[in-house]
């Protein structure tokens, strides 16, 4: 029997008059990766990031494993972001100041890991992630698909629950962003971690196991995929 590991019940939130979630239910399973879709202005990102408690909802509980976590405090949800969740962004967002081993090994450091073991802790993704030899390159020596391995390193290193991807093939070619949306959806279930990620390209998201699509603040359709 599935895990669920994460979930939004009657989740709403509205900016003004304008409802931008009404009544959405969601569960996502351990290792399980799960594609929202949308037109511009559905709710999708704010779906996400209220799933990710960046934005608290009007309405509705968001549970990470049974814990509601839409009734913490900032300070609790902030340690939640960073010691239970991965980030990935459309435009990887990696310091261009540090090498990469080191933008890996950042969410190590804040979290009082000493420099010397989170560095060599955030090595270890480097070959599995095909970046073996890429340690010491800043993010501009980088190509745009290097950069989201980097990223996909940085929001892995603290083995977290949850991995939010945000457009993470945005900004990428064709070619890259289906090499890197099949590296961060292996490499999460591989890690017992469960994927949601907000994307618009319809091939991207068929290689999630299930596809959420959402309008005007509503589950509009849920599809499931099997990607070989």
């Amino acid at each position: 029997m599935s895990v669920v590991v994460l979930a939004g019940h009657g989740l709403t939130k509205s900016y003004g008059p304008t409802p931008a979630l009404a009544g959405v239910d969601v569960e996502v399973a351990e290792r399980e990766s799960l594609a929202i879709m949308g037109p511009s202005g559905s709710g999708k990102s704010t779906l996400l990031h209220t799933l990710a408690g960046i934005i608290r909802p009007d309405g509705g509980q968001v549970l990470l494993r049974g814990e509601r976590i839409d009734r913490f405090g900032e300070n609790r949800l902030s340690a939640l972001r960073r010691k239970r969740f991965g980030f990935v962004f459309q435009f990887g967002q990696l310091l261009p100041e540090l090498p990469a081993e080191e933008n890996v090994a950042l969410p190590l450091m804040l979290e009082g890991m000493p420099r010397r073991n989170a560095v060599r802790e955030a090595r270890r993704w480097f070959e599995p992630l095909g970046l073996g030899g890429l340690e010491l390159r800043r993010p501009g020596q980088l190509s745009g698909g290097q950069a989201q391995r980097v990223a996909i390193a940085r929001a892995l290193a603290v083995r977290p629950d949850v991995v939010f991807a945000d457009e993470p093939t945005g900004a990428l070619d064709q070619a890259t962003g289906t090499e890197v949306v099949r590296l961060l959806t292996s490499v999460t279930r591989e890690q017992g971690a469960c994927l949601v990620m907000v994307t618009h390209d319809a091939e991207v998201a068929a290689h999630c196991d299930r596809i959420l699509s959402v309008r005007d603040g509503r589950i509009n359709q849920y599809s499931q995929y099997t990607v070989a």
